[in-house]
């Protein structure tokens, strides 16, 4: 991944070579001494001086070809754009510079019906990935098509761009695509025979790739759904030996906690917030899989830090709008977490616990500066009363409720946090209860 188009020096024009090393000065002599020499094609593939240019991340060079040739969306031999070059290339500068210039991002090629969206996800380019759905946001895509379409966009297979970074063991991008929309239980027939009725989970199966498998079940990706030929993805993963992937997809094995669908009723979800929340819920099916996978072999045992709570999650870092109260991530989950998905159940607007009022914003919390936390413990001044409240000061109903203990305690049912809360301060050995 990420090498650029060869030019064979002797059956190709001098100006692709030159082209493909990035010789600025001399393609622009070039150009000024034969300008239809621009028009020109390869032998091989039917590449323009654009297509090269961006495959091999000369952004100069584009920048120059654009100029003075004028058409970002030129075709190859099947009908492949240099958007579609660059993002198979990871070539992201280039990328954006297509962007700039007006290059479609929605242009299908002949060879397997896909757009420059399907070859990021597939390369596993997550910048790529990024700016692209980016762009989606502000060209006539999302009046034409709309963003959440786009997202989910078929090739001529009908696989999605999800199904093809699954495939592929792309976590990186199967976590943008999935914060972006994507539908996590997609029916796909691409591949030929083998593919038929395939899920992004039956995917991430066959290629073993335990971080996309973990990635879709927190967003509820279904354990029990069959392919063409009744295969769960438990047996594709056993198919492939890959153990430690059937071990958490065992329908036996307990449910992941997936990604809480009573967040929907918040009105504005703080991107920073987001991706803390992301992590918290992967670190705590962490702590589940531990268990999993110690019934499995020692082989498959996760290092010494797996699962490891990091900092940010510990601490009230995201805070409550409009009320003000500070949360960590593991209780704003326990707040609207349940283990899987259930359309039958009324799902209510999540409310603070603190003062209940309803939760309408969640954002990062700003970090305190030196004077402040001065004036907080300075023994000359009464303490001032603050809004927010940690789990290691005056919130009796908090004091003995740990992040991952408050999700290990989450039911079927939505459930009192508050009457939760009390029952725990009877517990002061914090045990799990039901």
């Amino acid at each position: 991944m990420g090498q650029g188009l060869s030019c064979r020096v002797s059956q190709e024009h001098e100006l692709f070579v030159a082209v493909q090393k990035g010789e600025l000065e001399t393609v622009e002599a070039m150009a000024d001494e034969d300008p239809s020499l621009l028009a020109l094609k390869t032998v091989r593939g039917r590449l323009s001086a654009l297509h090269v240019a961006a495959a091999n991340g000369g952004v100069e060079v584009l920048s120059m070809l654009l100029d003075r040739f004028g058409n970002p969306d030129i075709l190859n031999r099947h009908k492949q754009t240099p958007l579609m070059l660059a993002s198979m290339h990871g070539k992201t500068s280039c990328l954006e510079r297509l962007i700039q210039a007006g290059a479609n991002i929605l242009t299908f090629d002949t060879l397997h019906g896909r757009t420059c969206l399907h070859y990021a996800a597939y390369y596993g380019y997550s910048d790529c990935l990024q700016l692209i759905l980016s762009t989606a946001h502000s060209t006539p895509v999302a009046h034409s098509w709309g963003f959440a379409r786009f997202v989910n966009i078929r090739d001529g297979s009908a696989a999605t761009p999800l199904h093809l970074a699954a495939l592929q063991g792309r976590p990186e991008c199967v976590r943008i695509l999935l914060s972006s929309g994507a539908l996590v239980c997609a029916i796909a027939g691409f591949g030929g025979y083998s593919y038929q009725g395939s899920t992004p989970l039956h995917l991430a199966a066959r290629s073993g790739s335990l971080d996309c498998v973990r990635q879709l079940l927190a967003r509820g990706a279904d354990r029990l759904q069959r392919d063409s030929f009744g295969r769960i993805p438990f047996m594709v993963a056993m198919k492939y030996k890959h153990e430690a992937c059937a071990a958490l997809l065992n329908p036996s094995a307990p449910e992941p906690l997936t990604w809480p669908s009573r967040l929907k009723f918040i009105s504005e979800l703080n991107p920073e917030a987001k991706a803390l929340l992301e992590k918290a819920l992967i670190v705590a099916n962490k702590e589940r899989e531990k268990a999993i996978l110690k019934e499995t072999s020692n082989s498959l045992l996760p290092p010494s830090n797996f699962g490891r709570i990091d900092d940010d999650f510990e601490v009230c870092t995201i805070e409550v709008q409009k009320c003000g109260h500070h949360m960590c991530a593991h209780c704003i989950l326990a707040l609207c977490c349940h283990n899987k998905p259930n359309p039958a159940t009324n799902c209510s607007v999540p409310v603070c616990p603190f003062c209940r009022s309803t939760i309408t914003q969640l954002a990062v919390a700003k970090s305190k500066t030196n004077s402040d936390v001065e004036l907080e413990f300075s023994p000359m001044k009464t303490k001032s009363t603050r809004k927010s409240l940690n789990l290691s000061e005056g919130s009796s109903s908090f004091k003995s409720l740990s992040p991952l203990s408050s999700l290990g305690r989450l039911g079927r049912g939505s459930g009192k946090v508050a009457a939760e809360c009390n029952r725990a301060e009877l517990k002061s050995s914090g045990e799990v209860y039901r």
